[in-house]
């Protein structure tokens, strides 16, 4: 009679199976995802699907850290994890530990996994970024030689700056050889001296752009001694290189507008500086010409010749208050002295004579003026106002008061 064995005997054996089978242990499964559902415990339940079969699947709340995006239904997805038997019920499913999506969200879990890791190296850094110069007399391009992305960054680098020499390394910016393509492009214009570098090219799916992606260009331009602009795509897609270029433009059209100043505008700037520094000049001028007037005056005021000019007037004018004081000192004195002279014509006996008046004296020489000085007999002296008269006193009257 053939041996009887349990179910918890038959489940435990075919989980041992499982247990030895290495394959089971680490397999990535892709399908759709169907019947998910997020448990309050934390673990989500889903049943991935394809057209010829279905599995079971649990993330256990402990592996969560696997899933970067919310799971939902219709997602197709790309599990890894181990197949195992749940040996109560006697099933086998999915224990998952990792989900991603698939297609383009593999590519995109591949896009965040670099940029975690270059931006942990410090690859994005803004220490590390070089500014983009003002002016310059040679852009480097890397990219495609035909499409519109290298039409347009030649047709407005040279609207906006006929001069600027532009470099085209005519790269491979998609499949295999892209990623090398690229990076000998910026080796080979780093070598040839460019001033400023734009990298990139037009849209594309994100399978398109991925070239740009890959770690190897963004080491490149990183390493890269010459200021690099991004331009990759449209304004809604972005690349790694985006974060660790000097600068990202959001189209190739306005990478070249950022590289190449307007010489329109450089001209417009340049009359205004003009204008301002001719004003400048003008009023400097004047301002000079005036002090070099005011020094001149100064110079012949002070100069010896002028110096002598000034004392001579001042002692001319010295000169002519001296003669004015003096002339009216002399016209003073000559009003006083004619004053005198008429006091002193009063008071003269030679105009007393004139007048009639005589002046009586005695012989030795003693004025009369009083009967009391003379007697009878005396000689006297009688001065009248042509002559002398000598007479002799024979007689003496006395006239009452």
């Amino acid at each position: 009679m053939h041996n009887v064995y349990t179910v918890a005997q038959v489940n435990s054996y075919i989980k041992n199976m499982f247990t030895q089978d290495f394959m089971l242990r680490s397999i990535m499964v892709k399908g759709e995802v169907s019947n998910c559902k997020y448990h309050s415990s934390g673990h989500i339940y889903f049943t991935l699907k394809d057209s010829k079969g279905i599995i079971s699947c649990v993330m256990f709340a402990g592996n969560r850290g696997g899933l970067s995006f919310k799971l939902e239904e219709g997602q197709m997805v790309v599990v890894g994890g181990t197949i195992d038997v749940y040996e109560r019920d006697g099933k086998y499913q999915l224990y998952a530990r990792q989900i991603i999506l698939d297609g383009v969200g593999l590519l995109y879990e591949r896009f965040e996994k670099l940029k975690r890791e270059l931006s942990d190296m410090g690859m994005f850094a803004s220490e590390y970024k070089k500014p983009i110069p003002k002016y310059i007399s040679r852009l480097g391009v890397v990219t495609a030689d035909t499409g519109a992305a290298v039409r347009d960054i030649i047709n407005i680098a040279t609207r906006r700056n006929p001069y600027v020499q532009i470099i085209l390394y005519p790269a491979i910016v998609q499949g295999e050889q892209a990623v090398e393509s690229i990076v000998n492009g910026i080796h080979a214009l780093e070598n040839l001296g460019v001033d400023v570098m734009i990298v990139g090219r037009g849209g594309g799916s994100i399978e398109d752009l991925w070239a740009f992606n890959e770690e190897a260009v963004a080491q490149a331009v990183f390493d890269c001694s010459v200021p690099v602009i991004s331009a990759v795509g449209h304004e809604t897609d972005t690349t790694i290189i985006d974060f660790v270029a000097d600068m990202r433009a959001p189209t190739p059209s306005a990478a070249a507008e950022l590289a190449v100043y307007d010489i329109v505008q450089l001209m417009e700037k340049l009359e205004i500086y003009r204008g301002t520094l001719d004003f400048a000049m003008d009023r400097n001028l004047r301002k000079q010409k005036n002090e070099l007037l005011n020094y001149s005056t100064r110079i012949k005021y002070l100069s010896p010749l002028n110096q002598i000019r000034e004392k001579r007037t001042y002692c001319m004018e010295i000169e002519e208050k001296l003669n004015n004081s003096i002339n009216s000192k002399v016209k003073s004195d000559k009003h006083r002295l004619a004053l005198y002279v008429e006091k002193l014509k009063g008071l003269s006996p030679l105009e007393k004579l004139n007048q009639g008046y005589s002046f009586t004296e005695k012989e030795d020489g003693t004025v009369v003026n009083d009967v009391s000085r003379v007697k009878e007999g005396d000689m006297l002296k009688v001065y009248v106002r042509n002559g002398l008269i000598e007479a002799k006193v024979t007689d003496i009257s006395i006239y009452e008061e």
